[in-house]
């Protein structure tokens, strides 16, 4: 779409009488940022550093209300006025930039994990959210009340704390939502068996908060489908909005979508790549378009602001919410509004950093911003370097490697104030991620290359392609003789294990390579041995089917793709089966032979065959591609070498970049550097 609608979203609007300087919101986002409950200096940080970019509104993550929706000591609560000095601290962090602070309060209910603080989740009923879960408690009377009462003290905080409004969280599957659903719901009490009973508690809660927060401007926040057979759909909700409108002052209705449920439903919630563009903004322009005047705020894989723009425009919504990509670049706001749209770095939707530190229980991250949860120290160290006793030394710097790690340190080098060249033995900058982008689904990692890419572009980096380094060539009377410091960056090899009289073998690259060959073996009947568990097996299986293949996964371990968050495994399984894709899970390759592969039971060692095979892959350990690390490391006349990313030891792109930033910042002072890393983990 043009460029020139990005300027509706940065008009002002008024929510009531809560004055926004423009349409651009960063949506509640769970960061485990917290400590024993409370906010921290980093909450502080993080949310001022997207104030300072210009955001208009900030919602916080789900604030807890009591302690039996705690889970751990890293989310939030606020469950006695001890927390009030707290998230005061936030709101000034964030109001004097200009922008406006609302806190979601809510209570999650029957997925509240008890495992830390050896408490039962409560919920309508007794049924766990995903099998193999805690079966949660049953609320009573009592425990209705409570909860309601704890809802109202909150709200009331969260005024004395400062806030600008608060939002109550009735959507994705959390406590108010299970009493709302007849997925959840199936009470026969005064808060069950009808939609006026499911209704009560809600109404309850927000009389409560209203009562005990008078003047505070409250909105909602709802579930549009569950995406549940026999759960809410749109028309309920409508009804549901309809009627809580005509009891309560709602300043606005915002918009969302999924349940906490272990299917389908929650992979839609923090919908990846995998999900098209705006994929969900129907539901926003339902509710726009049944209640005309009631402030309506979209959100769900809104990837831009030019994208962002088009729901606005389209008078489909009235503010539009993008979370993750104000982790990837909090600037977003900042840089249209000085005509540089250009300049950001796209969030890619790969939940990694995001959303799949989450289910470790550690704090956010960001494949593309190595900064995220460190923004602080960040700024101190750009502020050292930018003084006049802080600038660095005359140094030579060689990347070698022009991979995600290698130009994120040749970017951070230079901006360190270093002389730096690049170089990439491949005729293109990407490494293997600029391949991966090349499988269906997975396009946008290529963002991540472009924009890395671009701003190497703009920089007085000296990239050379085409350009194989060697250690000879580095050493005293060498060709590249006379650099200070050499950054390896060189990557990874796929792993790859033939099996001699069986089917054709290719490793991950071959593979993606030849997807697009419509006489490849590949698309007869296809073994996908997947020894890591992430993207690379899933993706290319699920290219392999849709082309017409006959999939077969195979896994060691009793985990289907065990690093793949939890969010996206959902929506990626239901494809997969929709598929007809078939796992074998604690399984290995014992022997092949001509189209027949013998697997073998991890656990017992029984084997069974499968037959008719074309073709395997084999998604194999990577081994780091170090060899020109181990020879410099070897020599006393060498420069001085660091290595990063999968030279270092295979993983993924989150660590890759991150550790480019922090050896081409930290050269010189490389103690310093991992005293930075330690304190944000």
């Amino acid at each position: 779409m043009p460029r020139s609608d990005v300027r509706t979203l940065l008009s002002p609007i008024d929510l009531g009488q809560v004055h926004l300087r423009n349409r651009v919101f960063v949506p509640g986002h769970t960061t485990n940022f917290g400590h024993n409950n409370h906010p921290t200096e980093r909450h502080a940080a993080y949310h001022g550093e997207r104030a300072r970019g210009g955001v208009g509104l900030i919602i916080t993550e789900g604030i807890r209300v009591h302690p039996t929706s705690a889970g751990r000591h890293i989310s939030l609560g606020s469950f006695d006025d001890s927390s009030i000095p707290h998230y005061a601290t936030i709101a000034e962090a964030v109001q004097v930039h200009g922008t406006r602070l609302f806190a979601q309060l809510l209570h999650t209910g029957r997925q509240a994990s008890g495992d830390a603080t050896r408490t039962a989740a409560w919920s309508p009923g007794i049924t766990p959210w995903a099998a193999g879960t805690h079966i949660p408690h049953a609320m009573g009377r009592d425990d209705i009340s409570t909860v309601v009462n704890a809802f109202g003290a909150a709200a009331r905080r969260m005024r004395q704390a400062g806030y600008d409004g608060v939002e109550i969280h009735l959507g994705h599957g959390h406590l108010i939502e299970q009493f709302l659903s007849p997925f959840t719901n199936t009470r026969t009490d005064g808060y069950g068996g009808s939609p006026d009973g499911r209704l009560r508690f809600t109404r309850e809660v927000l009389t409560e908060v209203f009562a005990r927060a008078p003047g505070l401007p409250v909105g909602i926040r709802i579930s549009a489908d569950e995406f549940l057979p026999g759960g809410l759909t749109p028309p309920d909700m409508v009804e549901i909005v309809g009627r809580l409108r005509q009891e309560f002052p709602l300043l606005y209705v915002h918009v969302s979508h999924a349940a906490y449920h272990g299917s389908y439903s929650l992979g839609t919630q923090m919908a990846d790549m995998s999900f098209r563009h705006a994929q969900f903004r129907h539901h926003a322009a339902l509710f726009k378009k049944e209640f005309p005047d009631l402030p309506v705020l979209a959100v769900c894989r809104l990837d831009s602001l030019p994208e962002a723009a088009d729901l606005v425009a389209a008078g489909e919504a009235d503010l539009v919410g993008l979370a993750r990509p104000h982790i990837a670049d909090p600037y977003l706001v900042r840089r249209a509004e000085e005509g540089r749209p250009d300049d950001v770095r796209s969030c890619i939707a790969c939940n990694q950093g995001c959303v799949g530190r989450l289910e470790a229980s550690l704090p956010i991250a960001c494949v593309v911003n190595p900064e995220v949860g460190a923004e602080r120290e960040w700024a101190d160290v750009r502020a050292a370097l930018s003084a006049p006793a802080g600038h660095a030394p005359a140094r030579r710097v060689l990347v070698v490697g022009g991979g995600p790690a290698g130009m994120e340190a040749a970017l951070s080098a230079h901006r360190a104030g270093y002389e730096v060249t690049l170089t990439e033995a491949g005729p293109a900058l990407g490494g293997g991620i600029s391949v991966a982008a090349t499988v269906p689904g997975r396009e946008r990692l290529g963002l991540m290359v472009a924009d890395l890419a671009r701003e190497l572009g703009a920089c007085a980096v000296d990239v050379r392609l085409a350009e194989r380094v060697t250690a000879d060539a580095l050493l005293p009377g060498g060709r590249l003789d006379g650099f200070d410091d050499v950054v390896v960056a060189t990557g990874a090899r796929p792993g790859k294990r033939e099996l001699p009289g069986g089917p054709p073998v290719f490793d991950i690259l071959e593979a993606i390579t030849a997807l697009g060959d419509p006489h490849s073996p590949l698309r007869g009947t296809v073994l996908v041995r997947d020894d890591q568990g992430t993207w690379a097996a899933a993706s290319v299986a699920e290219r392999l089917a849709r082309d017409g293949a006959r999939v077969h996964m195979l896994s060691p371990t009793a985990s289907f793709a065990s690093k793949i968050t939890t969010y996206s495994k959902l929506a990626l399984t239901s494809r997969l089966g929709e598929l007809g894709i078939r796992s074998h899970l604690m399984r290995d390759v014992a022997a092949a032979h001509e189209d027949t592969v013998v697997l073998r039971d991890t656990l017992c060692g029984h084997t069974e065959e499968l037959t008719g095979v074309t073709a395997i892959v084999d998604v194999g350990l990577p081994v780091a591609d170090d060899g020109l690390f181990r020879a410099l490391d070897a020599r006393d006349d060498a420069p001085r070498v660091h290595v990063v990313g999968d030279a270092n030891a295979p993983r993924t792109a989150l660590e890759a970049v991150y550790e480019g930033r922090l050896a081409g910042t930290f050269l010189t002072d490389a103690v310093t550097g991992a005293g930075l890393l330690t304190r944000t983990h």
